[in-house]
């Protein structure tokens, strides 16, 4: 193997191809090389979905490992991701702080008297416009 070249990451399928067609758009050389043969699966389905080692140029590893960051292929150290039973990525949860039961409170009143209070005005302001459109008519 050639010194030069430098482990970026390891992908797969339609990744792999996102991954090798983002570095080759912006410029970046690459190779990949499989991790282990899977002979069997390219036959059945001619798709090769190995795992497939990525390697840059040593001189162009920070580049290519910020664009991989910026696509979304590779997570930056001391991130974590959170998958899902789908295999899809969960979004970070966000955390609140419990309400007490008297603001709780407080706050479902004077929601509940806007809304009685919005409601009560758009039927005053359409009775009024309608009232105001009648005038014209008499």
């Amino acid at each position: 193997m050639n010194e030069n070249l430098k482990l970026l990451t390891s992908a797969s399928g339609f990744e792999l191809e996102r991954i090798k067609t983002a570095l080759s758009d912006n410029g970046i050389p690459n190779d990949s090389r499989p991790q282990k043969r899977n002979y069997s699966a390219k036959a059945v389905t001619g798709v090769d979905n190995s795992v497939q080692d990525i390697f840059v140029a040593a001189d162009d590893y920070d580049k290519a490992y910020d664009l991989c960051i910026g696509i979304g292929a590779i997570q930056p150290e001391g991130e974590v991701t959170i998958v899902e039973d789908d295999g899809q990525a969960a979004a970070p949860a966000e955390e609140f702080e419990e309400m007490p039961h008297g603001k709780r409170t407080a706050v479902r009143i004077v929601s509940a008297l806007l809304f009685i209070l919005l409601a009560a005005a758009i039927i005053f302001g359409v009775d009024f416009f309608t009232n105001w459109i009648k005038g014209f008519f008499m």
